[in-house]
């Protein structure tokens, strides 16, 4: 039993170890993370969206957003679109779940903000819709995915594709990768180091 745990531990650090080496991956992180503080100097908003796990990714991520991650300070206008329920599922209903998303940013997308679609697959048909819509709205897309990219590698303006096709280490590095986000956006905004 203590060597599966231990395999399990190895293989996360693992991954993690293949982000730390990739100086793109990187770069990119910075970027998201600055483009994100700019989205909300100029009052713009950022959604999340995913489905099970992704979702809980999701909503965890906007609450340190909204919430407080390291600092005491203004929250910021963060939501995972799949907190209102009987939005969710009216849609579901009378569309379809592949819609869900889609509609939400309909109803709620302003150029200027920003997406954030979870999937470690990167093929969730409502993640998909949701990023080509939030595209066609001049929104920010970034997809945070597991090694191929899915089919949302081709909705995006920034693509996380963690280098593994094991679900529980690509979830494991989209809350590393958005961990990181959040503390570079807090520091960014209101100066903490």
């Amino acid at each position: 039993m203590k060597d599966k745990i231990k395999s399990i531990i190895a293989a996360s650090i693992d991954v993690k170890n293949k982000i730390f080496a990739d100086e793109a991956f990187i770069k990119r992180i910075e970027e998201v993370a600055f483009g994100i503080a700019g989205a909300f100097k100029n009052e713009n908003r950022l959604y999340l969206c995913g489905n099970g796990g992704s979702a809980a990714d999701a909503q965890h991520l906007a609450a340190e957003f909204t919430g407080r991650f390291y600092s005491d300070r203004e929250p910021l206008p963060a939501e995972a679109l799949h907190v209102n329920t009987s939005f969710l599922t009216a849609i579901a209903n009378d569309y379809s779940y592949d819609q869900v998303y889609e509609r939400a940013i309909k109803a709620f997308g302003r150029k200027g903000d920003v997406l954030i679609g979870i999937s470690t697959s990167g093929n969730s048909k409502n993640v998909i819709l949701a990023q080509e819509e939030a595209k066609r709205r001049g929104m920010t897309v970034i997809s945070f995915t597991g090694e191929s990219g899915g089919k949302m590698k081709d909705s995006c303006d920034y693509l996380f594709n963690v280098p593994s096709k094991d679900t529980p280490r690509i979830q494991e590095s989209h809350i590393l990768i958005g961990h990181i986000i959040c503390q570079l956006v807090e520091e960014e905004l209101f100066k903490f180091e």
